[in-house]
């Protein structure tokens, strides 16, 4: 086993109380803009944009550093419709089958269904998988721990950072989403976790009319003295 090697932490930078509070405020209003939008345009994503918030998704931490993951970023229209069709298949089969009527009665209020045009319309799919296993440079294998919650927390940075610049997402989860594996040439080392749909919304584009929990139902604070 090798020794562990460390480096001064390299980039931090510490801000003054008010400048804390401000950035935090105002990455607190921006995110808080985030929608998940099913109605996009066509219209081409600038180059480089998907490129630098890639590079934010895999900066995030990961079980023993074993990154875990693989984006598949897909804007070839042919492989766009081969998806959707897949999709929508396991769709139709989910809510004509499978779906309880709770779990209908929950989707009710989002207005979804089977038909997912969006797959086809938005310039950009990024198929996120998770490794449950890798290989070292010398072929052996090797596992790969809290694959699961590494790739979750890739997700969010790359939600957050595609929101940051300027565009809109769906987190699309077909269930089962094997489809992918094939139509992608996905190893079997790799399982889907999710069909992430990023572009720009369209004109008239609209979103549900609900609301997020207030604080105080979603959050505990245990401070000093009780």
């Amino acid at each position: 086993m090798s020794e562990p090697r460390f480096i001064p932490l390299p980039g931090f930078v510490e801000y003054t109380i008010e400048e804390m509070q401000q950035r935090a405020r105002r990455y607190c209003v921006e995110i808080s803009r985030r929608r998940t939008v099913r109605d996009f345009s066509d219209r081409p994503i600038p180059p480089g944009v998907i490129e630098d918030c890639l590079r934010a998704a895999v900066s995030a931490p990961s079980g023993a550093n074993m990154q875990p993951w693989h984006f598949c970023v897909i804007e070839d229209a042919d492989i766009k419709r081969r998806i959707r069709v897949a999709a929508e298949e396991e769709e139709r089969h989910f809510y004509q089958h499978r779906a309880s009527p709770e779990w209908l009665a929950a989707l009710a209020p989002l207005g979804t269904d089977s038909d997912k045009p969006f797959l086809e319309v938005a310039p950009c799919l990024i198929a996120v998988f998770v490794q449950r296993w890798g290989y070292l440079p010398d072929g052996r294998k090797v596992k790969h721990y809290y694959p699961t919650e590494s790739v979750g927390l890739a997700c969010g940075l790359l939600i957050a950072g595609l929101h940051h610049a300027g565009l809109a997402t769906l987190t699309h989860t077909p269930s089962p989403m094997g489809f992918l594996n094939q139509i992608l040439k996905r190893p079997k080392n790799e399982r889907p976790f999710l069909l992430l749909v990023t572009g720009y919304p369209a004109k008239d584009a609209k979103v549900p009319d609900i609301e997020r929990l207030p604080l105080q139902q979603t959050v505990s604070w245990h401070r000093p003295g009780g």
